[in-house]
């Protein structure tokens, strides 16, 4: 099992998730290691997110990186879960379309 390759990104909304009313998005600020990351997210707070186990071979998450969290429920502002990450195009889609809004 490897790494997916991608060939084209020409439809760049294919298999994109949108967050719903639980999840943010945020940008990666800082790679902890163990697949813990410090990543700020849209309502203003700074929180230690991990790399759940679904996505942690499979998708690699770097600094810089857009990705969606979803907070948990008992440490809301400062724990969250990394559910998905965008390619550089799926991000400049977001900030063309209002869903992004802080920057790096």
């Amino acid at each position: 099992m490897g790494k997916q390759l991608v060939k084209s990104e020409g439809d760049i909304r294919k298999r994109m998730m949108l967050p719903n009313k639980f999840d943010l998005l945020g940008i990666v600020i800082k790679n902890f290691g163990q697949a813990r990351m410090n990543v700020k997210c849209q309502d203003g707070f700074t929180r230690i997110c991990r790399v759940r186990g679904k996505m942690k071979k499979r998708r690699w998450v770097r600094e810089g990186d857009v990705v969606l969290v979803s907070p948990w429920e008992f440490d809301f502002e400062s724990r969250a879960d990394i559910v998905f990450r965008y390619t550089q195009n799926q991000a400049y889609w977001l900030r063309n379309n209002g869903y992004l809004k802080i920057d790096a």
